[in-house]
């Protein structure tokens, strides 16, 4: 195979799932669902009630519970305050367990000798990256309740991204930097016997199944890993990880929001150039509802110090903006439920759109009947400080 170097520009081009369309990708999910059920693309979503839940189940220890934290001063020149974002971080964990000490309020989530991976989120490059300061705090705080440093896994689908955005080993000595899809030294995502790196990375005993076919050529099969119609479940989550923190940033898809499921789902599967355009939706809930990461994630912590309210989840410098906030919970529905309502106002304020389009965010309501989580607004509990 010939080695082909990685481009974002590239990528987005190829696969066709850029910025413009993923942008698209809820409205066209929305306008999908108009059609009845039957019409929809069947999916092996009935198989993962198969396996029974467990205490540490969406929507974990505090459904329907959001703490969010707002600082003014987080972001100084344009930088993120790090010392400011472990203030805020701390802030968060200790209002949304309600203890008082904050090493007893994160040993609620993970104990000593778990492997505990963050799921950051890449794909927008430098610019739009979850950031160093939040990743390094929520780290700092996880060594000072007693996690070792070794025991931590950053992990995202794209090894390449994590690289690129400074998620090394040497910005993070002592922890583990993992991701699906790979390059080697050389460049090329094909080891010597012309195998893919990332199909060593999945678990075939794990599958997504949608009735669409995944269709990629030679430079975008690297970043899909498979085609055909099965999804499969990166080894990092089954495998790897004994506990997942969930690390988002707070950016739009469209009129929606790509934050806590959409992070999770679309970097926990392979081949899913597929299903954005009639399976958006469904996606993002759908695969949250398997064991692997239904039964995994004890915390989403949305980094929502940067982000963007339009031509995300690419990084549009136009459209970025400093929401200066931060969101704690156990609960991804109700999470993302709330970052829904944040970027939703910011683009009424800038004229993009008039009002919310419920339909934009069906993915939660679909959430909310597997029982991920609470998507209906007056059933969820918000716990807003602010820091001056």
């Amino acid at each position: 195979m010939s080695k082909i170097p990685f481009s974002r520009r590239r990528f987005f081009k190829v696969l066709g799932t850029g910025s413009l369309v993923v942008a698209g990708a809820p409205a066209a999910a929305s306008t999908a669902s108009i059609l009845s059920q039957q019409q929809k693309p069947e999916t092996n979503i009935a198989d993962a009630a198969e396996v029974p839940r467990n205490i540490n189940s969406m929507p974990g220890k505090y459904p329907g519970k959001v703490s969010r934290v707002n600082h003014s001063a987080a972001i100084v020149d344009n930088e993120i305050i790090e010392e400011q974002v472990y203030a805020m971080l701390e802030k968060a964990i200790l209002g949304l367990t309600g203890e008082r000490r904050l090493n007893k309020a994160w040993r609620q989530f993970v104990s000593p000798g778990e492997k505990i991976g963050l799921k950051v989120n890449p794909v927008a490059g430098k610019t739009l990256k979850t950031s160093h300061a939040v990743t390094k705090s929520i780290i700092r705080q996880l060594e000072e309740s007693g996690i070792d440093r070794s025991d931590i896994i950053i992990w995202d689908r794209r090894l390449m991204q994590l690289h690129e955005t400074g998620y090394t080993e040497e910005n993070y000595p002592g922890i583990r930097i993992m991701g699906t899809e790979q390059q080697d030294e050389k460049g090329s995502y094909y080891d010597s016997d012309g195998k893919l790196y990332g199909e060593k990375m999945i678990d075939k005993d794990w599958y997504y199944w949608a009735d669409v076919d995944g269709e990629y050529d030679e430079y975008t099969i690297p970043f899909m890993v498979n085609g055909g119609k099965y999804s499969y479940f990166t080894r990092i989550v089954t495998k790897d990880l004994d506990k997942i923190i969930n690390v988002p940033i707070l950016k739009n898809a469209g009129a929606t929001v790509t934050a806590a499921m959409k992070n999770l789902a679309f970097g926990s599967v392979t081949n899913t150039g597929r299903l954005h355009a009639q399976l958006w939706n469904e996606t993002c809930a759908y695969v949250c509802a398997f064991a692997p990461v239904r039964d995994k994630v004890v915390l989403n912590i949305v980094d929502g110090l940067k982000g963007c309210f339009n031509g995300g989840p690419g990084a549009n410098p136009q459209f970025f903006c400093n929401y200066n906030t931060m969101l704690v919970g156990t609960d991804p529905v109700a999470i993302d439920r709330i970052t829904h309502e944040i970027v939703v106002a910011k683009r009424i304020e800038e004229g993009i759109q008039k009002a919310d389009n419920p339909q934009a965010s069906a993915f939660l309501d679909m959430a909310e009947s597997l029982e991920l989580g609470i998507s209906r607004r007056e059933m969820i509990e918000l716990n807003e400080i602010n820091i001056s």
